[in-house]
């Protein structure tokens, strides 16, 4: 498995989605330490990237917060496997 640069930590909850629809390249991301919406909006524009188990890295952006709880939106330049969710991202 590839070693990313040191730097912040966060776990994939889920897809970003609907009731009748996901979208598997948007995904909600939460960070320890984050527990407002103020506090989500200073990570908006940094860059995400999630290593795989065959060590490929799929990278995004974060774009927006997600709801008050300081839950972050990312979109990903590739679609994320089902088995992301729960793994963890470096934020850069």
């Amino acid at each position: 498995m590839l070693i990313l640069v040191s730097g912040m930590e966060g776990v994939i909850k889920n897809y970003r989605r609907g009731r009748h629809t996901q979208n598997p390249r948007q995904a909600i991301i939460v960070v320890p330490g984050i527990d407002s919406r103020k506090k989500a909006f200073g990570l908006v524009g940094k860059k995400v990237q999630y290593c795989t188990e065959s060590g490929k890295i799929i990278s995004g952006k974060i774009v927006d917060a997600h709801g008050n709880s300081g839950a972050l939106r990312a979109i990903f330049s590739k679609g994320i496997p089902g088995q992301a969710i729960g793994a963890k991202v470096q934020i850069l």
